[in-house]
């Protein structure tokens, strides 16, 4: 399951259990339809504290999404997890499309404030390590 929503930084993600190829491509293109909505730069809020590892059909897709917003005016994102696994996945998925630069990880387990770690680094740029 996916969610896209509108926010004063942006729009946050959330991404949900296990996730198949269509079900990301339609994510891609629902987000292909928000995208136009967002003026100027805006951050992306990731929330994949309950997503399962990606299959590499719906990887591609993904790397097509965040591909979307990078070149629409993202200025920053972060993502929020809970698995060591998703997250090497998602941060070999950032660096090979070029967000990395952009992309913090925040591990929820670990850091109860995420969400205000989070919007620290979207709306003020302070890095949440």
């Amino acid at each position: 399951m996916y969610k896209i929503e509108k926010k004063n930084y942006g729009v946050k993600l959330t991404f949900d259990g296990f996730i198949k190829r269509d079900e990301m491509e339609a994510w891609v293109q629902e987000a292909k339809n928000i995208v136009p909505q967002l003026s100027g730069k805006f951050g992306v809020l990731v929330d994949m504290r309950t997503l399962k590892p990606l299959p590499r059909d719906s990887q591609v897709a993904m790397e097509e999404g965040q591909k979307l917003f990078k070149f629409n005016g993202m200025e920053r994102s972060v993502v929020i997890l809970n698995s060591a696994t998703v997250t090497m996945q998602f941060k070999k998925i950032a660096k090979d499309t070029g967000i990395d630069q952009w992309e913090r990880y925040i591990d929820a387990s670990k850091h109860a404030d995420w969400e205000t770690k989070s919007l620290d680094w979207l709306q003020h740029g302070k890095d949440p390590e």
